[in-house]
């Protein structure tokens, strides 16, 4: 089934004009969204970014045009290309300065949406990298204290290597991804309470009312500086537009005018504590919990768990997206 997935993904992204690696690497990140239980971040997303191929609002066919400000210092015009075809080029050439720097950043703009942080995070960390990715969206997010949406969601994930199961934390400072609402539209669930006021700033359920509205920061006023930094140190790097701003990720109308930051550090330039970072996790996950039934985790852990899972029971998509697939594969 995830195979299957993937080379459905794939074959519509080339019937687009996009070039065969580089559909098979965003068809890659969505399904693999998928399999980590974030549906949020996987195939549902692809009829939109279809449309924006088809529309000249992606190109599938750019690479990216990178530019050396400083010797750590990447700035990169995305040339409209698919989020992680940009991202994953711009991560090439900040391994070949670290043996120099032993940092180096990556300050992206007109790029399309990058999806899921964690994927990045992760095979940086399996390369023996440590690895920060930062994104900026629309506007979709109130501040502490107020009911308008003026931030983005703004998720950060971080990836260190720890032998076979790498540290990987990815989170959105919103209480929940603006697809993950749109997901429980499109399996028609109400959302729960606390993630979203309607347009008139008063709680909601609703799903469809929460996507005219605005998502809760997590933590309160934790979540929402978090959220805040994010906005500004990405725009301060990368030139794209702050959230009140930006379009692009969420439609098929405009050009995708977000950023994204990607920070790579070589541990070696340290003191390089692997196998000391190892044991302390192992140490996380042997301690006591609350629940015998329920063993303590580390971030990443999870989606590990589910994503064996998935490859060993299969991908259920909601029927109306299956649907809309099978119509876009006979079209």
């Amino acid at each position: 089934m995830p195979d299957q997935l993937r080379r459905l993904a794939t074959a519509l992204l080339e019937s687009r004009g996009v070039e065969p690696r580089a559909a098979a690497l965003q068809a890659d990140l969505l399904v693999e969204a998928e399999l980590r239980g974030l549906p949020s971040h996987g195939l549902q997303r692809l009829p939109l970014l279809l449309s924006r191929l088809e529309k000249g609002l992606a190109d599938g066919r750019a690479q990216g045009a990178f530019k050396w400000s400083r010797q750590a210092f990447l700035g990169v015009d995305g040339e409209r290309g698919l989020g992680p075809v940009v991202l994953m080029n711009a991560m090439q050439r900040l391994r070949q300065n670290l043996p120099e720097t032993g940092i180096a950043v990556a300050a992206i703009r007109n790029a399309n949406h990058i999806g899921m942080l964690a994927y990045y995070a992760e095979i940086a960390a399996r390369q023996g990298l440590i690895a920060i990715v930062m994104s900026t969206s629309e506007a979709l997010v109130h501040p502490f204290g107020g009911t308008e949406a003026m931030l983005g969601t703004n998720p950060v994930a971080i990836g260190i290597p720890a032998g076979e199961r790498p540290f990987v934390l990815d989170l959105a400072t919103s209480v929940v991804s603006m697809g993950k609402i749109r997901n429980h539209a499109l399996r028609g669930v109400p959302i729960p309470p606390g993630w979203a006021v309607d347009a008139h700033g008063k709680p909601t359920e609703d799903p469809l009312a929460a996507q005219s509205g605005a998502i809760a920061p997590f933590g309160d006023a934790k979540g929402y500086g978090l959220g805040l930094a994010i906005e500004l140190l990405v725009a301060a790097l990368a030139g794209s537009a702050l959230s009140p701003d930006v379009h692009g990720t969420l439609d098929d109308a405009h050009a995708a005018n977000k950023g994204d930051l990607l920070v790579l550090i070589d541990p070696a330039a340290g003191k390089g504590a692997a196998p000391a970072l190892t044991a302390y996790l192992d140490s996380l996950r042997l301690s006591r919990p609350l629940d015998p039934a329920r063993p303590v985790a580390v971030p990443g852990d999870g989606a590990r768990s589910r994503r064996a899972a998935a490859m060993a029971e299969g991908i259920t998509l909601p029927q109306p997206l299956f649907e809309q697939l099978m119509a876009l594969e006979a079209a």
